[in-house]
């Protein structure tokens, strides 16, 4: 009867490559976070050494299934990727590296939501680089990180 809708995926971008490709053609919207390019950070603050090589190898499948994020004449995504970044203290996030990465892996024309909501909770007072929310220039250095690797949507 004319409602269309699409099938969104949203996750952690720390995902199994096999499951994502078994998702290929039915998933509409792919909504990762891109949460560290630091094998260091990423072992340390989410038990995950390998985060950044699987990141590497989800997005790029990901890409490759629905490619940059496409928007309707009302304003709607209809398909694509939408790659959410998490601005953290301390640069713990890898911003530049995550967003140069994005613009000559993936693409220039990628959606990109860089986040400044980070918020320290639960144990993260146990770490010093990121027991605090993060400043104004750190937040602005991500959005010129992106600016300076050619990415324009999503900020």
């Amino acid at each position: 009867m004319g409602l269309k809708l699409p099938i969104v995926y949203n996750c952690s971008g720390y995902e199994s490559i096999e499951v994502i490709q078994l998702l290929e053609g039915i998933i509409d919207i792919y909504m990762p976070d891109a949460k560290y390019m630091s094998e260091e950070y990423s072992k340390r603050f989410s038990n995950a050494p390998d985060y950044p090589n699987v990141l590497r190898k989800v997005l790029k499948e990901m890409y490759r299934q629905v490619g940059d994020l496409t928007i309707n004449s009302n304003g709607i995504a209809e398909r694509g990727l939408l790659i959410r970044h998490l601005v953290m203290p301390q640069g713990v996030a890898s911003s530049e590296a995550i967003l140069q990465f994005i613009a000559e892996e993936i693409s220039v024309h990628s959606y990109v939501n860089i986040m400044d909501q980070y918020r320290p909770e639960y144990r993260s007072y146990d770490y010093p680089e990121i027991s605090r929310r993060i400043t104004q220039k750190e937040y602005m250095e991500a959005i010129q990180f992106a600016k300076r690797s050619h990415l324009y949507r999503g900020f």
